[in-house]
């Protein structure tokens, strides 16, 4: 009965788009190629006979800054197909060649000149590949989808590029493989394309078939290539096996057996594949991967009671991971967060172990990724993931060594998906996900649950040709485990059933289960220059998503609503502008309204290519059901901020921009600021160096410090911290050839954070912001670091150790990265990691910045080779 009412629903919404009309759009443009005749080298040139079969393709039209104009520069392009591969030539017209811009970048560096091919080879209307081409050579691929909406510059197929520049312009030759696409197994075919031109000094960008930058969409408003027949879906078939070779220096920690020989060599090994199982599914397989080529996180300091959340940089789980995303409200929120496979170890050390070799992250044994899209709009994407069970080898007090699991073996699945509908203006989707942990017992994981799922599903309709639309989601989780499990998950600082104050929600410690659920709707205007969406979502107190995805908070009701006005085109002053007003009202499930805010901010693009943004954000007072770490709700002054940001022409071989912003806090309460600024210097085409230093300065004076139990009762202790922040990126890029690249990246970081005008809680969900808080008469014993409170509801003085942190970080790593053939690589890698951390409260930056001269550092020196056999 529920799919008979969906299927009524869907249908129902599909109707609305012949109820309200169309709007005219331009007419589609028609390409016809041929089957080649004679051979084709490669060489960017464009001299063979075989070109001569068709005709040249052209009449670009101006997209960017100005749209439906004549281009600068005239574009033209052919295209040629045998029974394996696609054949394209573009000749882009320039009358100042001398002028063309050769910049060189890694791979999807996009940079300098270039021309792009879209192919929606699966004639949805809503995905495509696209293939870029640099004037220097540098290739850029993506895999694009939901109608233009997601480009995934991971997506790395094998194709081949050469070009030329001479008196006319630049020549771009492309030899695509069709193994690398995706269609039907039909005897014709009709596919989308586009073609896109970028002139890198005028930055401007015309396209062949006509597309308004204020249309809703990109990929169904390709124009069509004709011509294509007797091809056949090829079976991908790619096997790249690694070896790899490391070698490890550390300090030498005297005393410690895990530590005391200064180094260790490694060796691995490990397969990918990618093989198509029919014409609609290709396979993705690794097995023992190891990612040591990958950069690392930035640093960060968290002082909040919530985890932060961290981009992916692993590339099998980067290459397509649009196609499990599924978001509960926008945001980081998501019921798939691929960092879960492999992460550190959850488990605990017993107390009588004095030292310890334990692994950073959980070994992944090996995942398999299915995914396809079949003629008849269905997609799907399927990933199976197994880490292993994880020892630390410790030796305890006595010098007996031993072994401790800390890490249960575990399998991750989750599957997506999607059905296209009347020509992709309705996307019906779904998915599930499902965790299981294998003897989780003993160290503490008997606190992680020994099952974990989610699912849901989503309607996104678009009608009146895409000018509107409407997305409606509905999902659930559900978690089992021991009851110490369940408990731990009640009182996560996400939901905080254990509040003192929480009405409707209360901590029971005989569950084993726990089921929340989740849903968000939203309608808007999605095209022309004025656009709006309106929308509300809810995450109820029970979701649990953190085991195979991200959940910030919970326990939320958030009503929102946006409004943007765009200009893209030139006025006198601007070659494009933005203006953004957003308002949003978060409540709990009691009704209490936790926050009422707004912003907004303006983008302007001048004529001379710098670029102008600021704007604003105001809030009332916001209630915290987590700050406490498990108490009472507490309600925080509104505050305001303001900022600003300014860049120059990017252009220019020297660009530079600068940010500014500034927080306070009524009452007073709480301060903060910060400057960045950003420096790209390009001496020469080949090499792209940036600077991006930052400092940040926080004033908090409601900051949590620490609980402690009184009398069967819990009080709670805050403080004021003052915190600076500083931080420079620095990243170098040396493009030897477009396939051999050397790659730098450093960030050294020091952060403080002093701790001082202690005070107790008293009812911090007052009305009345000075009955929230008493403060305490405190010292500090600068011999013991510690300091004592008076009054924190004893007769005695509590004894806080010293909260305050120093932390000096340096992490860099230089990647040599050679692609000697299509799909094989070298890497040559030297990764430095140095921490140093001390609560002392003499730290200042000047004396904490000395220690990076002077850090304990972890050298990693990698070799990794990989080779890819096409069969």
């Amino acid at each position: 009965m529920r799919l008979k009412l969906l299927t009524q629903f869907v249908t129902l919404l599909c109707l609305c788009t012949k109820i309200l009309g169309q709007e005219e759009l331009p007419p589609k443009k028609s390409y016809t190629t041929d089957w080649i005749k004679s051979e084709i080298t490669i060489d960017g040139k464009l001299d063979e006979e075989a070109w001569d079969q068709v005709e040249w393709g052209g009449d670009f039209i101006g997209h960017r800054p100005a749209y439906n104009v004549e281009p600068k520069q005239q574009t033209q392009f052919k295209i040629l197909y045998d029974a394996k591969f696609l054949y394209v030539g573009v000749r882009a017209f320039d009358t100042e060649p001398d002028k063309i811009v050769k910049r060189m970048s890694r791979r999807d560096g996009f940079d300098g000149d270039f021309v792009e091919i879209n192919i929606d080879s699966y004639g949805d209307k809503r995905t495509a590949f696209s293939f870029s081409a640099s004037v220097s050579g540098v290739k850029g691929d993506e895999y694009v989808s939901n109608n233009g909406d997601n480009w995934d510059s991971t997506w790395d197929p094998i194709w081949y590029l050469r070009t030329s520049v001479d008196d006319q312009g630049w020549i771009a030759e492309f030899k695509i493989p069709l193994s690398q696409l995706r269609f039907a197994n039909k005897e014709n075919h009709t596919w989308g394309i586009q073609f896109t031109r970028r002139i890198f000094r005028e930055e401007e960008r015309s396209t062949w078939q006509p597309v308004d930058p204020n249309a809703p969409g990109w990929v169904h408003l390709f124009g069509e290539l004709n011509g294509i027949k007797g091809i056949k879906p090829q079976k991908q078939l790619e096997i790249q096996p690694y070896v790899l070779s490391s070698l490890e220096k550390y300090p030498k920690e005297e005393g410690n057996p895990f530590r005391d020989a200064g180094k260790e060599f490694k060796n691995n090994v490990g397969v990918d594949a990618k093989i198509g199982i029919t014409s609609d599914i290709t396979l993705d397989l690794t097995v023992n991967p190891d990612f040591g080529q990958v950069e690392g996180d930035p640093s960060q300091v968290n002082l909040s009671a919530f985890e932060i959340f961290f981009q992916e940089r692993r590339p099998f789980f980067l290459e397509g991971s649009n196609i499990l995303d599924f978001g509960t409200s926008g945001g980081i929120n998501n019921l798939f967060y691929s960092r879960r496979i492999g992460r550190s170890p959850q488990g605990q050390l017993p107390d009588d172990v004095e030292y310890a070799d334990v692994p950073r992250q959980t070994r992944l044994i090996g995942a398999a990724k299915l995914t396809g899209k079949n003629a008849k709009g269905f997609s799907w994407g399927v990933l199976e993931s197994v880490t292993n069970s994880e020892n630390a080898e410790v030796m305890d007090t006595l010098r007996n060594f031993r072994s401790e699991t800390i890490e249960p073996m575990t399998n991750y699945f989750a599957a997506r998906f999607q059905q296209d509908l009347n020509n992709a203006k309705t996307v019906f989707g779904a998915i599930v996900t499902n965790v299981n942990r294998f003897d989780n017992q003993g160290n503490g994981m008997e606190l992680l649950h020994d099952n974990a799922q989610s699912g849901g599903f989503d309607i996104d309709h678009n009608f009146k040709d895409r000018k509107y639309g409407v997305n409606f989601k509905y999902g659930f989780s559900r978690v089992t485990g021991s009851r110490g499990s369940i408990y731990r998950t009640q009182n996560a600082f996400q939901r905080s059933f254990q509040r003192t104050d929480n009405t409707y929600k209360s901590v029971d410690s005989t569950r084993t289960e726990l089921v929340g659920t989740f849903s968000s709707f939203s309608f808007g205007k999605r095209s022309g220059e004025w656009r709006w969406t309106v929308g509300s979502n809810y995450k109820s107190p029970e979701l649990e998503l953190n085991d195979i995805g991200f959940l910030r908070q919970t326990d939320i009701i958030n009503n929102w609503a946006w409004t943007n006005y765009r200009i893209n085109k030139v006025t006198k002053l601007f070659r494009n502008q933005s203006y953004n007003m957003y308002f949003e009202q978060n409540l709990d499930f009691g009704g209490v309204v936790l926050e009422s805010s707004m912003n907004g901010n303006v983008f302007l693009e001048f004529k001379n290519l710098w670029r102008f943004e600021t704007g604003f954000f105001l809030t009332d007072e916001q209630v915290s059901n987590a700050d406490l770490r498990g108490g009472p709700s507490i309600i925080y002054p509104g505050g305001n901020e303001i900022w600003y940001w300014i860049g120059t022409n990017t252009q220019k071989k020297v660009r530079v921009s600068f940010n500014q912003w500034l927080f306070r806090g009524n009452n007073d309460y709480a301060r903060s600021s910060g400057v960045s600024m950003g420096l790209i210097v390009r001496p020469i085409d080949a090499l792209n160096i940036s600077l991006s230093p930052s400092i940040q300065w926080r004033r908090n004076d409601l900051q949590y410090v620490t609980s402690e139990e009184f009398d069967g009762s819990n009080e709670y202790l805050l403080g004021r911290v003052q915190q600076k922040i500083y931080r420079l990126t620095i990243r170098a890029n040396y493009n030897i050839t477009p396939n051999l690249t050397l790659e730098y990246w450093g960030q050294p970081f020091v952060a403080t954070a002093k701790y001082d005008d202690f005070k107790k809680t008293v009812q911090p969900n007052s009305e009345n912001f000075n009955n929230r808080f008493a403060s305490l008469e405190y010292s500090y014993n600068n011999s013991s670091n510690e300091y004592s409170l008076e009054g924190f509801n004893s007769d005695e003085p509590y004894i806080l150790g010293n909260p305050n942190s120093n932390v000096v970080e340096y992490k860099s790593n230089l990647v040599l990265r050679w692609e000697y053939i299509p799909g094989s690589t070298l890497f040559v890698v030297w990764a430095n990691n140095g921490f140093y951390n001390n609560n002392q409260n003499e730290g200042s930056f000047r004396s904490l910045s000395n220690e990076l001269n002077d850090l304990s550092s972890t050298n990693t020196f990698l070799i990794k080779y990989t080779y890819r056999f096409i069969l």
